[in-house]
């Protein structure tokens, strides 16, 4: 088990109201898992997603990543921790557009002590790995919406982290692209034994993930076995 969160809660104030979003959550991911997690807008996708990336915390319960509980951790523990252990993939690639997609690449390896050299290292041997290794030297706005997405996917496994969420990935790709990516992330998923958990509307995506939840009022629910 890589993650375990353990009855957690999420709550928002509005005004002089509290807005519930989760409740007692229970939630475990192990090595190699394929997870989807679907529900309407508005269920708490997002925000279920951004408490197991350690983006946010739980106002009650516990995050255990990496034997740690999360709750326990300064800002500065929990930087490593996150960077160390978990990577993102949003609905926007959110590639920084100064830099060209090889430092894209560079740039979150040196963040945690990896020399430049074996960064660059990574870097090529990932972006030859998917058929991009011709963009390299491009900036982000000179390649397509589909090929910055599989980047973006690429740059979440770069430091090899114990587990990749993803927010609504294939949101703002059209069908021929949304293909090319969920055939990429099947095929990293199994070559690196990688564990993915992935927010979605998409059935395309869920269909390609071995275990699916949903998000009903304030619970999460397993679907199937």
């Amino acid at each position: 088990m890589i993650l375990s969160a353990k009855n957690i809660s999420k709550s928002y104030k509005n005004g002089n109201k509290v807005l519930t979003i989760l409740k007692n959550i229970n939630f475990h991911v192990n090595q190699g898992d394929l997870i989807s997690i679907t529900g309407p807008s508005g269920c708490g996708k997002s925000t279920l997603l951004n408490l197991l990336g350690t983006l946010d915390k739980p106002d009650t319960g516990e995050l255990i990543i990496d034997d740690k509980n999360i709750l326990n951790l300064s800002d500065n523990q929990l930087s490593l921790l996150r960077a160390k252990n978990i990577g993102f993939v949003f609905q926007f690639h959110h590639l920084l557009p100064e830099f060209t997609i090889l430092e894209n690449l560079i740039i979150p390896q040196r963040l945690i002590g990896i020399s430049e050299q074996n960064s660059r290292m990574n870097a090529i041997n990932l972006l030859n790995k998917v058929n991009l290794l011709k963009r390299k030297n491009h900036k982000p706005n000179l390649i397509s919406g589909g090929e910055r997405q599989r980047v973006a996917v690429i740059r979440s496994l770069i430091n090899k982290p114990k587990i990749i969420l993803a927010d609504e990935p294939t949101g703002n790709l059209d069908k021929k692209n949304t293909e090319s990516l969920i055939s990429m992330i099947k095929i990293l998923a199994f070559e690196f034994n990688q564990a993915f958990v992935i927010a979605t509307h998409n059935e395309e995506v869920s269909k390609i993930c071995k275990k699916h939840y949903t998000i009903e009022g304030t619970k999460i629910i397993k679907l199937g076995n």
